[in-house]
């Protein structure tokens, strides 16, 4: 079952920098995204377009959003 405590890197497939980009904010959890807004976490140099693509359904999928 997935979860909000799951860990990013063992879970989606992105890119080396931007993983590296959210583990250097000390994003590791989808819990710890939740904290982020959106345009914050899109400002992260690494963080691209594409990485959306992983990150929103997967935050669906957990029942979790941005934060506002």
């Amino acid at each position: 079952m997935s979860g909000a405590g799951d860990r990013i890197a063992d879970t989606l497939k992105l890119s080396r920098p931007a993983h590296r980009a959210l583990e250097h904010a000390g994003i590791v959890t989808f819990a710890d995204l939740t904290r982020w807004t959106r345009k914050d976490v899109a400002d992260l140099h690494g963080i691209g377009p594409k990485s959306f693509i992983e990150l929103d359904p997967a935050m669906a999928e957990r029942g979790l959003g941005y934060a506002s």
